[in-house]
């Protein structure tokens, strides 16, 4: 296999990717700073739109360019499942802003650092691609993989002791709600994981 040096496709993808790792850390910093949530909420929308602009450049791009470096229902589920990825963070931003919560939990935290570090590897992972690395990618998709596991876990333990420790339902609802949606940004990055697995798998 061979990737041109110059390639509109891997150029965008990993200006996606950069992009995305900048909303991961950001979400990650509103996490500890939650009393500026409305702040943070508008720069993570600015890169989802930002992010949603680098997909529109690749789908352009398939509908005018004959040869591509991978197949075409790669690229284009590469770059839809890091959306979903992006889209998954700003939708956490989002429910910070509209419940208002003003002090984040050891879960929150944990959450935030998963979603933090299946991004990094996430980012290694592409980066490899470019590289025609493939087969080094594995290490990286596993960790993503284990990294999700995590989660589910987390996620489990995180509500069990929802309803241990409060009493107020409505309290009860945002958190429940905040910790799923936090887990599903891991989710959705197992997806990307999954892609690039099919790709080592079809590729080598």
């Amino acid at each position: 296999m061979f990737f041109k040096k110059k390639d509109i496709f891997f150029e965008t993808i990993i200006l996606d990717v950069d992009n995305l790792k900048e909303a991961a850390y950001l979400f990650q910093e509103e996490i500890h700073n939650l009393h500026d949530s409305e702040h943070y909420a508008e720069k993570i929308k600015t890169l989802e739109d930002k992010g949603d602009g680098y997909t529109h450049t690749i789908m352009h791009a398939l509908n005018r360019t004959f040869i591509t470096p991978l197949e075409r229902e790669d690229i284009f589920g590469l770059a839809s499942k890091l959306d979903d990825v992006l889209d998954g963070i700003e939708a956490c931003a989002d429910r910070m802003e509209l419940y208002n919560v003003k002090e984040s939990d050891d879960y929150m935290k944990l959450f935030a650092q998963m979603i933090v570090n299946s991004v990094d590897e996430i980012s290694f992972a592409i980066k490899l691609l470019v590289q025609k690395k493939m087969m080094e990618m594995s290490r990286h998709i596993n960790r993503i993989n284990e990294l999700e596991n995590e989660a589910d876990q987390l996620l489990r333990e995180a509500i069990k002791t929802l309803f241990e420790e409060i009493d107020n339902p409505i309290l009860i609802i945002k958190k429940k709600d905040l910790y799923e949606v936090l887990e599903s940004v891991t989710d959705a990055c197992e997806d990307v994981a999954d892609l690039l697995e099919s790709l080592i798998m079809r590729n080598s």
